[in-house]
């Protein structure tokens, strides 16, 4: 079986589309379908349904996928078994709050089997470091920035609130309403405002950093709170997501660089920023 095939599948499974599967793997979209149809030959069993928006894994697509991952890493490893041991790059990336574990998991994952031989090391924002993952709000000057990310947010309630019954819900019914907060969070500085120009106090339960353990309180009931429109979180059976009407709260998430001076290990992060904001129909 061909391992290039392999791999295009990998990276079509991924993207969830040709076009951006070509793109992350730097050949022509007729390389990557005829690939594909030749893969599903060679299996017997269609492993992509093709519609205008993407392709969508089948059954047999989503079995093959974790099998496939493992033969591409496992020769991943290989490679660097019998590769000359080269000095290590030192790299410092900033980090900003509340990024998701699940993303920011399979970016530096990604990031590092693309890097060459990378230390790498993970601070916050604030310290030295040669990049940054933050918000486009707080950029600073003389930084470039790479999105990756366009984050929209949704009041979050705990399953069975009787504020799940509407599809918005207006600031004023926020009023004495239990609330977990967190800090620092753009989008709760944006909503403080909101709430203070429309004169509308919540309970504060709990202030917190993380999004992973504010979700776990208002799935308990403890309060409702602000968080992003994430496909894992909308997906969560024990909390409820609605729109909050008249209030379009949403930021920019991705790589803050020096503008002159960028080193070459970051690219394979840039790169891999501009596919993912590609793949996600952002740009």
């Amino acid at each position: 079986m061909d391992v290039r095939s392999l791999r295009y599948f990998i990276a079509a499974y991924e993207s969830g589309s040709i076009s951006a599967a070509a793109r992350r793997c730097h050949v022509a979209q007729p390389s990557i379908s005829t690939s594909l149809v030749q893969l599903e030959e060679r299996l017997g069993t269609p492993l992509f349904e093709r519609h205008r928006r993407g392709i969508t894994p089948t059954e047999e697509g989503h079995r093959l996928y974790p099998l496939a991952r493992q033969v591409s890493e496992d020769l991943n490893a290989i490679g660097r078994l019998f590769r000359t041991p080269a000095p290590a790059t030192p790299v410092r990336l900033g980090l900003m709050r509340s990024l998701g574990a699940n993303r920011m998991t399979a970016l530096l994952k990604e990031y590092i089997g693309q890097g060459d031989n990378l230390a790498l090391t993970l601070v916050n924002p604030e310290e030295r470091c040669d990049a940054r993952i933050i918000g486009a709000q707080d950029l600073s000057s003389g930084e470039a920035f790479q999105p990756i990310w366009h984050d929209s947010y949704r009041l979050a309630l705990p399953s069975g609130h009787p504020l799940g019954l509407k599809d918005t819900v207006a600031l004023a019914e926020l009023d004495g309403l239990p609330f977990i907060w967190r800090h620092p969070c753009t989008a709760m500085e944006q909503l403080a405002a909101a709430l203070s120009d429309a004169g509308v106090r919540c309970q504060v339960r709990a202030r917190l950093r993380t999004i992973e353990y504010t979700l776990g309180l208002v799935a308990a009931g403890v309060g409702a709170s602000l968080v992003p429109a994430w496909p894992e979180i909308l997906a969560n059976p024990d909390v409820q997501c609605r729109l909050l009407e008249n209030l379009d709260i949403h930021q920019t998430v991705g790589v803050a660089y020096p503008a002159r001076q960028s080193m070459p290990a970051l690219q394979p992060l840039l790169q891999l920023g501009r596919q993912v904001w590609d793949s996600e129909g952002q740009a």
